[in-house]
């Protein structure tokens, strides 16, 4: 009698192979997708800066403007060996950025509950809503007058002016990943007896963190970028020497190499931040929901 082509001849061990293959080829992608991903994200800045230095120096070479107005690189970096020698370079590395991740980390507990009762009662992000968008798109620079006025030349003067950047960034991002947060999640959540504070921090900042780390990551250049605002016009030996204030020191003695050292700095840190901190969460959150492997 002739076998009945429907019935499944394969093996135990023909399964194995086939499932091992599988997941031999997934991983052996996943791994090479990952190596390729890393390299390029560590390579790719160096890449863009040596074209940057190469173009720079091409101009200095050619003459385009005097060397007061373009210095060269190796003028900008004799310029931030001498801070370095007066032990002034890295005591301003650390100055500013101990006084952007105090009043970040501040602005992230002031911002956090406001944004999440915002967040929840429609009636008051209908009444103070405008007012954080309106402070968000204000320039940080604008504050830093009527901080000196209140606080006088002091931390408390910075520490305003980056809070007031940073805290309406972090309450529009948590605003908007709550706004994305499926109502599913929310009901299941209720019927599973969540409330108060478990249902916020095992629901709703969880659902919402995609967009929460955004406007953290916003919140953390508005921190960056007023800081160095305060930093540049509340000058005062009291407060100790920070990157902005080596700017300005640049800009009241004329000396374009110390300027431009000073700004290639404060990229440097804002990039360095960003690719140790912000890419790898953002990275691994991604790669959690399943859109990157």
């Amino acid at each position: 009698m002739p076998a009945d082509s429907s019935v499944d001849t394969t093996t135990p061990t023909d399964l194995k192979r086939l499932e091992a293959g599988l997941d031999n080829l997934e991983t052996g992608g996943r791994q090479k997708t990952s190596a390729k991903s890393y390299v390029a994200r560590l390579l790719s800045p160096l890449i863009a800066i040596a074209v940057i230095v190469i173009i720079w120096q091409i101009a200095f070479a050619l003459k385009v403007q005097p060397d007061y107005v373009l210095p060269g690189p190796g003028q900008v970096w004799d310029a931030l060996s001498q801070q370095a020698a007066q032990d002034l370079l890295w005591q301003s590395v650390f100055n500013s950025i101990r006084r952007a991740a105090q009043g970040f980390l501040f602005s992230l507990v002031v911002a956090t509950p406001i944004g999440l009762a915002l967040g929840f009662y429609p009636w008051l992000r209908a009444i103070f809503g405008p007012i954080v968008t309106g402070l968000q798109q204000l320039p940080s620079v604008a504050w830093v007058p009527a901080a000196i006025i209140w606080f006088g030349l002091s931390d408390a003067t910075i520490f305003t002016v980056v809070l007031l950047g940073a805290v309406p960034s972090i309450i529009n991002g948590l605003l908007a990943g709550m706004d994305q947060i499926p109502p599913i999640y929310l009901r299941a959540g209720q019927i599973m007896g969540a409330k108060g504070f478990g249902r916020t921090w095992r629901i709703v900042l969880p659902a919402a963190w995609p967009g929460y780390l955004a406007g953290l990551e916003q919140g953390w250049a508005f921190s960056w970028r007023s800081l160095m605002a305060a930093e540049l016009i509340a000058v005062s030996p009291a407060l100790g020497p920070g990157l902005g204030q080596m700017l300005d020191t640049g800009r009241s003695l004329g000396n374009m190499a110390l300027i431009l050292g000073a700004i290639a700095m404060i990229m440097a840190v804002g990039i360095l931040i960003e690719r140790l901190i912000f890419a790898p969460l953002r990275q691994r959150t991604l790669r959690n929901r399943g859109l990157i492997r």
